[in-house]
């Protein structure tokens, strides 16, 4: 009887001890990998937020307007800033339903009442970035933009304040605070 033909076979991988040097640098390569994945998620979804936003203020901009002061630029981000409250009517309206029991959607409106207080916060104290609207060059870059996320940083955003809260610097005390045992602080 004639022999089978020999097939040969790859190279066999070849098991490696978990405590090896071999093991230690497949777990550094590894761990490197999924930070550089993780980090690069991140600014994926940053900038797909920030690409929204600025989506959003782009189709509240009024074509025929050249320019914009700082109290348009102020009422739009006001729009912005209530652009969630017919979904939270809506929500208002399902859990008002008698015969109902629980709250639905709690989970979407808890999220939707927390951005907008952040959003909010954002505005009254630090500024919340729009894109710079009230210079004309800036407008109309912003204009031809084409919701492109790779072409995002060619438009330029500018913090803005609040026109109803003006800060003036914390005033510091004076003389020192003392303390007794029967009274902490005077």
């Amino acid at each position: 009887m004639p022999k089978a033909p020999k097939t040969k076979k790859g190279p066999e991988q070849k098991v490696i001890h978990p405590y090896s040097r071999k093991a230690a640098q497949l777990v550094r390569e590894t761990h490197k990998q999924e930070k550089k994945d993780k980090i690069k998620n991140v600014k994926a979804a940053r900038l797909n937020v920030t690409g929204e936003k600025l989506l959003w203020f782009q189709s509240r901009v009024d074509p025929t307007k050249t320019e914009y002061s700082k109290e348009e630029a102020c009422e739009i981000i006001e729009k912005y800033l209530h652009r969630f409250d017919t979904e939270l009517l809506q929500i208002e309206l399902a859990n008002s339903i008698k015969g109902r029991q629980g709250r639905q959607h709690e989970a979407r409106e808890a999220i939707l009442k927390q951005t907008i207080e952040r959003e909010r916060l954002q505005y009254q104290e630090n500024g919340l970035e729009i894109p710079d609207i009230l210079n004309v060059k800036h407008l109309k870059v912003f204009r031809e933009w084409d919701g492109d996320l790779k072409k995002l940083p060619n438009i330029k955003v500018k913090k803005t304040l609040s026109k109803r809260f003006t800060f003036y610097p914390e005033r510091k005390q004076r003389g020192k605070r003392r303390f007794t045992r029967n009274n902490k602080s005077r």
